[in-house]
C-alpha cells in the first residue's frame, strides 16, 4: 500500500491547523511534519499539538522531517539528535528523516566519512529502541547524491532500522533517475513527490506524470512480491500556492490508482 501525503513544509508559512485542514480537504491520509518551522526540535508541546490536530482530521503522522546532519562538535550532535528524538515520539511518528551531512559525497574524505557513520549508526541504535525507523533524505550535497554512495552508506550503517527515501535528483534525466530507483528500491521507504524540471522550475504534477507513473509502477509491484508500506508525499507545489493542493492530490492519487491496478 502507498498512502498519498503531504509534506508540511510545502507550505513553511502557514500554520499547523491549516496545513491538516489543506490536507484533510485535499483527500490526502497523512503528514510529514518539518522540523524547521511547524516541530521544532526538543518542543514537545508543539509536536503533540500537531500530533492531535493531524488525528483529530482523520489523518496520519507519516513521518518526523528533521534537519539532523550529524555534524558539528559531540555533545551538540547528540543533543540536537535526542531533541529530535523527543519530537519525534510526542509526533507519533514512525520514522525520522535525517540527512547524510551537507557535503556531497566526492567532497568527503574517508576519516570525515566514518565520523558520520558512526553518529548515524548510533542515532539509528538509539531510535530503534524506541521503536523508530530513520529515513535517509535522497539528496544533492550529502553522502546520498549519487547511487553508488548511497548504497554504501547504508551497507556502513548496517542497522535495520535505516532506509532511504527516493525523489528524482535535480536535472537528473527521466530514464537515469528511475535506474537509482531501481537499485535503492528494495532499501527505500518514504518517497517525496514533486515536478521540477528544469532546475528548480516547479511545473503541475501530471507534466512529469509519465516518470510518477513508472515510479508508482515499480514501487507497487516490488511491495507487492514482497509486502510493505510506504508514503508518496507531496512537496513544492507551484507557487507555493495552498489552492493549487487539490490538483496536485487528484494527480498523485490517480497515478497511485494506475500503479496499483498495473500491479494486479
Amino acid at each position: 500500500m502507498i498512502r498519498p501525503g503531504l509534506c508540511s513544509v510545502t507550505f513553511r508559512g502557514l500554520d499547523v491547523p491549516r496545513v491538516v485542514e489543506l490536507a484533510a480537504h485535499a483527500d490526502l491520509e497523512c503528514i510529514e511534519w518539518a522540523g524547521d518551522v511547524h516541530v521544532p526540535p526538543g518542543d514537545v508541546d508543539a509536536a503533540r499539538r500537531a500530533r492531535k490536530a493531524t488525528e483529530d482530521a482523520g489523518l496520519a503522522v507519516a513521518s518526523y522531517g528533521s534537519y539532523l546532519r550529524f555534524e558539528g562538535a559531540v555533545e551538540e550532535v547528540a543533543a540536537e539528535g535526542e531533541a529530535v528524538l523527543a519530537s519525534a515520539l510526542a509526533l507519533g511518528a514512525p520514522r525520522i528523516r535525517v540527512w547524510a551531512g551537507s557535503a556531497g559525497s566526492a567532497d568527503v574524505g574517508p576519516e570525515q566519512r566514518a565520523r558520520l557513520v558512526a553518529r548515524l549508526a548510533a542515532f539509528a541504535r538509539r531510535a530503534d529502541a524506541e521503536g523508530v525507523d530513520l529515513g535517509l533524505e535522497f539528496h544533492g550535497r550529502t553522502l546520498t547524491d549519487e547511487i553508488g554512495s548511497t548504497l554504501r552508506l547504508l551497507d556502513e550503517v548496517g542497522e535495520v532500522n535505516v532506509r532511504s527515501y527516493w525523489q528524482p535528483h535535480q536535472d537528473m534525466p527521466e530514464a537515469d533517475a528511475l535506474d537509482t530507483l531501481r537499485e535503492v528500491l528494495p532499501r527505500t521507504s518514504s518517497i517525496h513527490v514533486f515536478s521540477w524540471w528544469p532546475g528548480h522550475e516547479r511545473l503541475p504534477l501530471a507534466e512529469r506524470s509519465s516518470l510518477w507513473r513508472e515510479v508508482f509502477t515499480l514501487l507497487q509491484a516490488h511491495d507487492r512480491e514482497n509486502g510493505g508500506e510506504r508514503d508518496a508525499l507531496l512537496e513544492f507545489i507551484p507557487g507555493d500556492d495552498p489552492d493549487l493542493l487539490p490538483r496536485e492530490a487528484a494527480t498523485l492519487r490517480e497515478l497511485l490508482g494506475e500503479a496499483a491496478r498495473a500491479a494486479q
